[in-house]
């Protein structure tokens, strides 16, 4: 199996208005591994099409592919998570 620089390790999508599915083209093995616990659970909506010894090729009906807001944590949120986990941490250490 060829080794591959992190930079080579891509993930491409590619879809267009006429058609209902996306191609998805992977390098990446995080990916894979997603991709192939979704197709395993939902194979009427995730297809594996193609292997070879560095990448993988699948298919997926584009409305899965998903674009999102960043969230937006209030200071405050943020400094009521960071106590909480201060305190599951010490009590781990324990």
């Amino acid at each position: 199996m060829a080794v591959l620089t992190k930079y080579e390790q891509e993930t491409i999508i590619n879809f267009n208005v006429a058609e209902s599915d996306a191609i998805v083209f992977t390098c990446d093995k995080a990916v894979m591994r997603k991709l192939d616990t979704l197709v395993n659970e939902f194979p009427e909506v995730y297809k594996f099409l193609k292997v070879t010894d560095i990448d993988k090729i699948y298919s997926m009906m584009k409305q899965y592919v998903s674009y999102r807001k960043p969230r937006k944590i209030s200071e405050e949120l943020k400094q009521q998570r960071r106590e909480q986990i201060a305190k599951l941490n010490c009590r781990r250490n324990s």
